[in-house]
């Protein structure tokens, strides 16, 4: 790890063989896995106490990180709230013999620093100095208001049996090994669950294997526990041409008791593609039911939403011809 700036962490490491995932390259829950690490580590750093990580925004994997890769994950705070940290990562690999690092993904995560009684604590505020540091400041700041559109329209959706489509729920302990600084569950490992429950799901869908090409919205609602029970239901809500729409939820609860309590909800893409890594059609879903086509209804929205952040655009299929 190194330090780039006061508001800069910079990890780099070698990918190795056991990060690769069905996919031959490494899954995308092992990179959002790095994300948080590096993000964490610029909070804590800034903070100067423990923090949690409360948000990862619209993530897109354009290229896969191979095995053997040199990776480098670059996390800089670009805003401060009142206890919030709003942190750019990058995650650049290539050739360690050398050569110039391919730019693999990027996205915004918060942060939020929390004193010794668990509370939101005040945070040193942010000030930019130099160009770069205030167009990527405006940036985080005109993505808020899009941010919060997302969280409410999720929010406000219910899921139930009704439901038609493809679903699988995954069911474990949170183990001992999966624990974060603050005895808890690592923000990026329930990351990772998140991706292998969107996989399966998908991968049963079309019948192939899948990757994951966008993951947005992941909001952390409460801290899980180590020795928790955890459930991870992954369902299809909306397909595209090539992508299948995966919503993800991540409940948890004492196993004496019976009561699961929502931790963590997400949307992510995931896509089946040929040798050449070109992405490849899946079947079109039809909604069936009346909570079917709510939810396909409001994966639409969703992609409407994410359209009008700044660099974002509605996806192909859905531009006029």
């Amino acid at each position: 790890m190194s330090e780039t700036g006061a508001n800069s962490v910079t990890l780099r490491f070698l990918a190795a063989p056991t990060d690769v995932g069905h996919s031959g390259s490494v899954d995308a829950g092992t990179v959002l896995e790095w994300v948080d690490k590096a993000a964490y580590a610029a909070a804590v750093g800034w903070a100067k106490s423990y923090c949690v990580t409360a948000y990862v925004g619209n993530i897109h994997f354009a290229d896969p990180v191979n095995s053997g890769d040199m990776v480098e994950v670059e996390a800089t705070i670009v805003y401060t709230g009142r206890s919030s940290m709003h942190i750019r990562t990058v995650v650049s690999s290539g050739d360690p013999r050398g050569g110039i690092p391919t730019m693999r993904s990027q996205c915004i995560v918060i942060f939020v620093a929390v004193g010794p009684d668990g509370k939101p604590t005040a945070v040193t505020p942010f000030e930019p100095a130099t160009q770069e540091e205030i167009e990527h400041r405006d940036n985080a700041l005109a993505r808020i208001k899009v941010r919060e559109e997302v969280v409410a329209a999720m929010k406000a959706q219910e899921y139930t049996d009704a439901g038609t489509a493809e679903r699988v729920v995954l069911r474990f302990m949170a183990a001992p090994t999966d624990v974060n600084w603050g005895g808890k569950v690592h923000g990026g490992i329930v990351m990772k669950w998140i991706d292998e429950a969107a996989y399966v799901c998908a991968s049963r869908y079309c019948g192939n294997d899948t990757v994951a090409v966008f993951s947005g919205g992941v909001r952390f609602y409460r801290p899980l526990l180590i020795g928790h029970v955890v459930e991870v239901e992954a369902r299809l809500v909306y397909t595209g041409t090539k992508g299948m729409h995966i919503a993800v939820h991540v409940r948890s609860g004492d196993p004496k008791g019976h009561e699961m309590n929502l931790t963590t909800y997400c949307l992510t893409v995931m896509v089946t593609r040929d040798d050449a890594g070109n992405s490849l059609p899946v079947p079109h879903w039809v909604p069936l039911s009346d909570e079917d086509k709510r939810l396909h209804s409001h994966a639409r929205d969703l992609l409407e939403i994410r359209g009008r952040a700044p660099g974002n655009r509605l996806p192909n299929h859905l531009l006029p011809e």
